[in-house]
């Protein structure tokens, strides 16, 4: 299993960014997202299927890095949280929009705080 740094530049973000993002989410056995443009993949695919599976949906002046890297990576202002692929059946319910990321150790519950009161 391989970690691919994946970073694009759209020319009309605002028509296709979202196809974008689906199909990164969608290549490998996990991703994350800690920019807007920028997403970790992890895939046992070499470099050159990840690129044909975006270039189709991407425009003549886009842009697209893919690089294999480390799993060591400096982060500023931004965070690093890894999400499995969604796999239809399992993970959504077609009645919510939810997508439930399954935990080993689940959160214990918390007392609410009690409601402020005007002095």
């Amino acid at each position: 299993m391989r970690t691919y740094l994946i970073s694009y530049d759209l020319a009309k973000p605002h028509l296709d960014k979202h196809v974008v993002a689906q199909a990164i989410m969608t290549l490998g056995t996990s991703w994350a997202r800690p920019l807007e443009q920028t997403w970790y993949v992890r895939s046992e695919e070499a470099e050159e299927t990840i690129a044909s599976g975006l270039w189709g949906l991407l425009d003549d002046n886009d842009g697209l890095l893919i690089q294999a890297v480390k799993d060591e990576a400096v982060l500023m202002n931004t965070s690093l949280r890894w999400f499995r692929k969604r796999r239809p059946g399992i993970d959504m319910d077609g009645s919510t929009n939810i997508i439930a990321f399954p935990s080993a150790n689940p959160p214990a519950a918390q007392s609410e705080f009690p409601f402020a009161e005007a002095c």
